[in-house]
């Protein structure tokens, strides 16, 4: 006796198909419609306390303001994040696990780890920029300094005299400087820190003579006159510094597309519908714009920035190759 088997779609009638064909794609439809029907994580490689975890736990509240149902922050540490972007870029498309990413996570540390499990292009479905932290180049006193020109003049005068801490070899209080260094063609000796907090006690004591530091942190010790600031970092000036140029504005042509600051976003995996992202997004936007949240992360040194997806695709692809040359031609390596 012979059997015939038959895939079973073509074994259905033509009706049969053509209600199938209606049917499965406007259940998707209702699932994304009803998003979200149970508890939101966001997953981040930060400590508590942080400006990523801050970002985070912000998009949190507003998210589940907004949705009705709980959005919590799940923390996953360790390798500088990768571990935590890793778990994202695995997890279910679905729009119930979320990723905080920051500057760091996406476009350094892959260059750092080159072994991670995720690739920042091609992984994530970028919903928005959250916010900046801006960074100012600040010097001791005693440093006979007080612009970029100034500066730069000291240290082709005398290489590798001026010394400037960083919180550690790949952060941005490291990398704003040997953007610097790499754009202004000069040389400063780098002393690198377990931290930002020592690497500023230190310049304060003028152990050291120069720090590109997170312009909240600085802001205090500008006031007191222990420092001065020399220019910011940023693409524009910040509202916390109104007074000071940034280093673009500083006259080199060299130092023209001068830009070292750092954001922080939320980002889902690359498979998430368009219709969840799409909401994701546009409900962020209407809870960050709000005055006082703004408000909040001014007083934390951070600018809301809330960008498209199709944008915030576009800075990862610019900053990802950027900060790599830049690591490549530093020659820094992970600690």
């Amino acid at each position: 006796m012979k059997f015939f088997t038959r895939p079973f779609c073509t074994a259905l009638p033509y009706g049969a198909l053509t209600v199938l064909a209606w049917v499965v794609p406007a259940l998707a439809q209702d699932r994304t419609a009803s998003y979200p029907l149970k508890t939101v994580r966001i997953i981040t490689g930060s400590a508590p306390g942080g400006p990523l975890d801050f970002s985070a736990r912000l998009a949190a509240q507003k998210l589940s303001e907004a949705f009705g149902q709980p959005v919590v922050i799940e923390p996953r540490l360790g390798a500088s994040g990768s571990i935590a972007n890793e778990f994202v870029a695995k997890a279910a498309p679905d729009g119930y696990t979320l990723g905080a990413g920051s500057m760091a996570t996406l476009c350094v540390v892959p260059h750092l780890y080159p072994k991670i499990g995720y690739d920042s292009t091609r992984d994530f479905a970028p919903i928005t920029i959250v916010s900046t932290v801006g960074f100012v180049l600040v010097v001791h006193p005693s440093v006979p300094a007080h612009n970029v020109k100034e500066l730069i003049a000291l240290g082709k005068a005398s290489p590798g005299k001026l010394s400037f801490g960083t919180s550690g070899a790949g952060s941005v209080t490291h990398l704003g400087i040997e953007m610097l260094k790499s754009m202004a063609n000069v040389n400063f000796l780098h002393v690198p820190y377990k931290g930002a907090a020592p690497a500023l006690v230190d310049l304060l004591g003028g152990q050291t003579d120069l720090m590109y530091d997170s312009i909240l942190t600085s802001v205090p010790h500008l006031k007191s006159g222990r420092i001065r600031a020399i220019a910011v970092g940023s693409a524009r000036r910040s509202p916390l510094l109104p007074a000071v140029p940034t280093v673009a504005e500083s006259g080199l042509p060299a130092l023209r597309e001068f830009e070292a600051d750092t954001w922080f976003g939320i980002v889902a995996p690359a498979a998430t519908p368009r219709e969840i992202v799409g909401r994701l997004h546009s409900t962020l936007v209407k809870g960050i714009s709000d005055k006082e949240v703004t408000q909040r992360l001014l007083s934390q040194g951070m600018e809301p920035v809330l960008i498209t997806p199709e944008q915030f695709a576009d800075r990862i692809r610019q900053d990802l190759p950027r900060w790599g040359r830049l690591l490549k031609a530093s020659g820094i390596t992970a600690n």
